[in-house]
């Protein structure tokens, strides 16, 4: 209560009630009375009413106190009516907000050490094996060594291109930086594209390709979807074993086009499943050369175009993989 303007107007208010009384003194006594007492009454309302005030905003100062110390477990249902109660209740909310966000932003960081260390470890291992190699042809004589040394290196050279492009591009994707050109276009074309990288792999498995894909239209970017096609292909015939069976189908339903990627392969284990679109994870079956970040970029990239991609599977019988295309987002 040492407010200075508080005292002010409780002195102005006293000095009007003294002046008017003195008034009335000259015009009746019982004026004089009268008005001493409302004045009082008055002054006394405004200091009760003042004081009161200033002890809920001292106990809303402490209650914001004890919030940003970290005690978010403040009971917040015993508010009365009044603007001070809203803000109480809008300053928690905020704080709430603050925390949350917080909160995301230490499980960013998290994330990005994760998957730096995951993207070191995925370039550690083709660069000692080129150095291990160079150190080879130094004292290497012998040609077809050579050949076979410099051989390993062209591969481990185009693994490190294939993970760093891929991690460009999904880097890109995440950063919302992409300019995805969203037109109408032919999904059987983009499925054509996508499965001609493969003919020359798949016949030397002489794994057969199925072709039961009925065409429609998509409204996305036919490059990006035609590279997420391609993964998801190079993952189920990496699995599929030789003499094994690729089959592409469609389905169409009111709520949207689906395309539908289905081998006999060796499967995903159950445990594996939930994981199997998270960067950089490696389930029981995955292949040496795997990075783990193929089916995260297919994911993303049908996030962006409205899509839904999803898996199931069987171990020993193959995996399905579906990627529905709504026709209209609610």
């Amino acid at each position: 209560m040492s407010d200075k303007n508080f005292k002010g107007i409780v002195a102005f208010g006293i000095a009007v009630t003294v002046v008017l009384s003195g008034v009335c003194l000259y015009i009746e006594p019982l004026c004089t009375v009268i008005c001493l007492v409302l004045g009082t009454a008055v002054i006394c309302a405004f200091i009760c009413f003042t004081k009161s005030r200033y002890n809920k905003l001292n106990e809303l100062n402490n209650y914001l106190s004890l919030v940003c110390a970290g005690n978010f477990d403040l009971d917040i249902a015993d508010n009365t009516e009044g603007e001070l109660s809203i803000l109480k209740n809008n300053l928690y909310k905020v704080i709430v907000l603050l925390r949350s966000q917080n909160e995301l932003l230490k499980k960013d960081k998290v994330y990005l050490a994760d998957s730096l260390a995951d993207i070191s470890h995925q370039l550690k291992t083709p660069l000692t094996s080129m150095m291990v190699m160079t150190d080879l042809l130094k004292n290497e004589s012998n040609a077809d060594k050579k050949k076979e040394f410099i051989e390993i290196m062209e591969n481990q050279l185009d693994k490190m291109k294939w993970l760093i492009t891929n991690l460009l591009k999904l880097s890109k994707l995440d950063a919302g930086t992409v300019d995805f050109k969203y037109e109408e276009f032919s999904v059987k074309n983009s499925l054509e594209q996508s499965i001609k990288p493969f003919l020359l792999a798949m016949d030397l498995k002489g794994i057969s390709y199925v072709d039961c894909a009925e065409d429609f239209t998509v409204n996305g970017d036919s490059k990006w979807t035609a590279e997420a096609f391609e993964n998801i292909i190079k993952n189920c015939i990496e699995h599929t074993d030789n003499g094994g069976e690729l089959v592409i189908s469609t389905e169409n339903t009111n709520l949207y086009d689906s395309v539908i990627i289905r081998d006999n392969g060796c499967g995903i284990a159950k445990e594996d499943l939930p994981h199997i679109f998270e960067r950089f994870y490696h389930g029981k079956n995955s292949s040496s050369d795997s990075v783990g970040i193929g089916l995260a970029l297919s994911k993303a990239v049908f996030e962006r175009e409205n899509g839904k991609i999803t898996v199931t599977s069987e171990i020993g019988k193959g995996s399905q993989f579906e990627i529905k295309f709504y026709k209209a987002i609610v």
